[in-house]
């Protein structure tokens, strides 16, 4: 199983990259939201991968971030989401946007997804609302660039150079989902006013919006 590739790109698709991996040329289909985060030809670029498997197929998805990857996984195992559907949705939404989406019941948002129908998208709401809380409490760390190229598998790991810096709202929504479920939420419920919260204040740090999504879980009246 290819967990992540690391290497330079030969080549730019309108739906794919071709990554060297020292003399091996791996196609890697990414979405339209991180294809325009790649560097370009010639440059060296790491990705998490996927690898899907069928009879007569085998395709490699590429993620900047351990959180996508599980998104991706978690979207695939919902009947009817496909890895195309899957990538339509992350390249609309961004990991975030899922994840906010979901927690917040938000059928249209998974819904302006191209390909991706009001069924389809009504049953990603309903079948995840409980699974996300788990991968919204990720964060999102990006993958680092290794000095060397390679090809990482459970038998080869490499050491990275250096991780690039985790954004602060995808580390702040983590932070601030772990402190509402210690403090007795349902991980649901937490992950729903997390993420209003953070829609209502992009940017805001752990504490603002752990105060801002206290607020919205007080009981009304």
């Amino acid at each position: 199983m290819i967990g992540r590739i690391a290497g330079r790109i030969d080549y730019r698709g309108t739906d794919h990259v071709l990554i060297d991996v020292r003399g091996v040329g791996y196609i890697v289909y990414v979405s339209d939201r991180t294809m325009m985060t790649l560097p370009g030809v010639g440059e060296a670029t790491a990705l998490y991968t996927d690898l899907l498997v069928r009879e007569d197929l085998l395709q490699l998805f590429g993620f900047p971030s351990l959180v996508e990857k599980e998104w991706h996984r978690l979207l695939m195992s919902v009947q009817g989401i496909g890895a195309k559907a899957s990538m339509a949705i992350l390249g609309a939404l961004g990991p975030d946007g899922v994840g906010r989406a979901i927690a917040l019941g938000d059928y249209n948002a998974v819904r302006a997804a191209p390909g991706v129908g009001p069924k389809i998208a009504q049953r990603v709401v309903n079948e995840l609302k409980d699974k996300a809380p788990a991968v919204m409490a990720m964060g999102d760390g990006a993958a680092p660039i290794l000095d060397d190229e390679v090809v990482e598998t459970s038998a080869s790991p490499a050491k990275p150079r250096a991780a690039a810096p985790k954004p602060a709202g995808g580390a702040a929504q983590s932070e601030a989902l772990s402190a509402l479920t210690n403090l007795g939420y349902a991980p649901s419920e937490a992950a729903g006013a997390v993420a209003q919260a953070a829609g209502e204040a992009p940017g805001a740090e752990t504490p603002a919006l752990i105060r801002a999504a206290l607020r919205l879980l007080a009981p009304k009246g």
